[in-house]
């Protein structure tokens, strides 16, 4: 038995387990890096402060001995509806070692659809980030009438009163708490002692594109996979810096925690997504998460700064850009054929002159220390991984759903390969059923949909395997391909299959305005496109064009930009089908977002809610037209 099947058959029996565990074998080091008001300096200045394990360690049983002394019982739920914090992290191993389960709230989800999850999950108490989020749980508490507590992280504003609630600060529980432990010393050991493999440990929520969301359980052996699966695979390790902006209440962010517990090295903490340019230099992370859409704007910024400067500079880019494109497209190549990445002498000359010239400013754009990066939750487009892949800066692509605790393959940090989703990781099995949707077995997958027996039985068989709902292939070497969801592939008019999602990556990778684009055909006579423009590269491009002045909205509905974005539909459609190419398009006035419920928080594109909210402009698109 090798020593990575002896470490995923032994793993620890629950979350829980491995955060004393780790307490125990590095108390002094350094667990958080978070961020904090500079005690000196210029308004809104602001510092990183660190936490060791052993600060982590007190504040966890605090916040857990707390929530024994509240009554809470084994996996009776404990929601938490905050941002991306450290006190998320706390109070979710609080949750863990007082043997209940947490159950995942997104900051950004509005008040019903809040009261909606706390009611079906049946949670007890809730951990609240500000009175924003408490306003939330106060607006329908005729809802909830199982709900007895409610712990604020920030108590300032205007704390509304709940009638039936018990509303206290984190300070005060964590003051319980420490009361109750004193009485009760070895309440936590106990407590943790009696959690089992197959203990609920999670409630995360879908998204709920279709109707209400379901409710996703996961059990602790679920992240206890996932943490010592990083470990074995050697995504992460113990001298690691990792920045950890992702939401926590989404699975990929929750497996980021299992991993570091299980190898115990830091995380910068910091959830505003205003603030990652600004954090990556001050944390010089190793290792960071993300979804595309971040290494997309990225890229296009760096591409629209070099345009801005132009002449010599602007050649340069585009010049370094194709190396960067042809020397790790050449190396994965090399290395799928003969196992060793052999560049021929004059791409390796050209590539580290270009390295001097510019990847040396992309990578320190990172921090300077960041040896890779991995991407899920959506494909990212090849040209643009081949792009950071060759700069310097390898983007890891995985795959995984909440149904799976996040990731069951990620591409190996020294045989990544762009454009698939690397291989399944151990302890999972891989497979493709007979109309090319991905089945999937192994310890990562979830029990089940919280109080939906049917709905379980649609996805998840007898045997274990689980129905993704995406269409994908494996290749000889074992790596994995996604090509589209099932339920997003559509049939045109003319009985002809789109996957709308390559055509969509295809037109990302080749225009660098592009903030989101969604391909419609369903049932229609040919393809359309809604497309939306990144503000921060479109508006320096619209002051050359003698726009300078005019709003965003103003800007993409110019003729200029029309015609812009027109030239790359022509790119893109050259190398489709023709039912597959896209007749007619519309600029958006404005980009989609999370706030208006056409992002998921892991900025995935809501198609039907967008597809409905801009019914009409479709519709316009379809008017008068003649058969394709």
């Amino acid at each position: 038995m090798s020593s990575a099947q002896h470490l995923l058959e032994s793993r620890p029996l629950s979350v829980a387990h491995i955060f004393l565990s780790r307490i125990r074998a590095t108390p002094d080091g350094e667990a958080y890096r978070y961020p904090v008001a500079a005690a000196h300096g210029a308004p809104g200045a602001e510092e990183w402060r660190s936490m060791t394990w052993a600060t982590a360690g007190e504040r966890v049983k605090a916040i857990a001995g707390g929530l024994l002394a509240l009554g809470l019982g084994p996996e009776e739920r404990v929601a938490i509806s905050s941002s991306t914090r450290v006190e998320w992290i706390l109070a979710d191993l609080g949750v863990m070692c007082a043997g209940a389960a947490a159950t995942a709230v997104y900051p950004s989800t509005n008040a019903d659809e809040t009261a909606y999850i706390l009611a079906d999950s049946g949670s007890r108490a809730i951990f609240v980030e500000n009175a924003e989020q408490l306003a939330k749980v106060a607006a329908h508490t005729e809802r909830l009438p199982g709900l007895d507590h409610a712990i604020l992280f920030d108590a300032e504003g205007d704390i509304p009163e709940i009638t039936g609630v018990d509303v206290l600060t984190l300070a005060e529980l964590e003051k319980r708490g420490t009361a109750h432990l004193a009485e009760h010393p070895d309440a936590i050991d106990t407590t943790v002692a009696a959690v089992r493999p197959d203990q609920l440990a999670t409630l995360i929520y879908t998204s709920g594109t279709t109707g209400r969301p379901k409710g996703v359980r996961l059990v602790h052996d679920c992240w206890s996979y996932q943490g010592v699966v990083q470990e074995v695979t050697g995504l992460v390790r113990p001298d690691d810096v990792q920045f950890l902006w992702l939401p926590l209440s989404h699975v990929f962010g929750k497996a980021l925690i299992s991993g570091q517990l299980t190898t115990g090295h830091v995380v910068a903490i910091d959830g505003r997504i205003d603030r990652i340019v600004t954090n990556l230099p001050a944390v010089r992370p190793t290792v960071m998460a993300s979804a595309p859409r971040i290494f997309e704007k990225v890229y296009n910024g760096i591409a629209a700064r070099a345009r801005a400067e132009g002449g010599a500079k602007y050649k340069i880019f585009l010049w370094a850009a194709k190396v960067a494109r042809d020397y790790a497209r050449t190396g994965q190549e090399q290395r799928v054929a003969t196992g060793t990445s052999r560049i021929p002498l004059g791409l390796a000359v050209q590539h580290a002159i270009a390295d001097k010239l510019v990847y040396g400013k992309i990578r320190a754009a990172f921090g300077g220390a960041l040896r890779g990066s991995a991407s899920g939750s959506a494909a990212l487009a090849p040209e643009i991984g081949y792009f950071f892949a060759g700069a310097g800066v390898p983007v890891l692509e995985g795959y995984g759903l909440t149904e799976t605790s996040a990731a069951c393959t990620v591409s190996p940090p020294d045989d990544y390969r762009v454009g698939t989703v690397g291989r399944p990781l151990p302890g999972t099995e891989v497979r493709v059923a007979e109309d090319g949707e991905l089945l999937l077995r192994g310890p990562g997958v979830m029990r089940g949909y919280h109080n939906l027996p049917e709905q379980t039985a649609e996805v998840l068989e007898s045997d274990g395997w689980f129905r993704t709902g995406d269409i994908g292939e494996i290749d000889k070497d074992g790596f994995v391909r996604i090509t589209d969801r099932k339920k997003d592939l559509f049939k045109t008019s003319g009985g002809k299959y789109v996957a709308p999602t390559e055509i969509e990556s295809r037109f990302k990778a080749i225009c660098p305005y592009v903030s989101n684009i969604l391909v419609i055909g369903n049932d229609r006579n040919y393809c359309t496109a809604l497309i939306t423009l990144d503000e921060a590269v479109i508006t320096p491009w619209s002051a050359a064009q003698g726009l300078a002045g005019g709003s965003y909205a103003e800007i993409v509905s110019s003729p200029e930009a029309h015609a812009l974005i027109d030239g790359f539909v022509q790119r893109v459609n050259g190398d489709l089908q023709r039912w597959q190419t896209i007749k007619r398009f519309s600029v958006l006035p404005r980009d989609l977002d999370v706030e208006h419920g056409e992002l998921t928080p892991s900025l995935k594109v809501k198609r039907p809610f967008v597809e409905r909210e801009y019914a009409e402009v479709v519709e316009a698109m379809y008017e008068g037209a003649r058969e394709a």
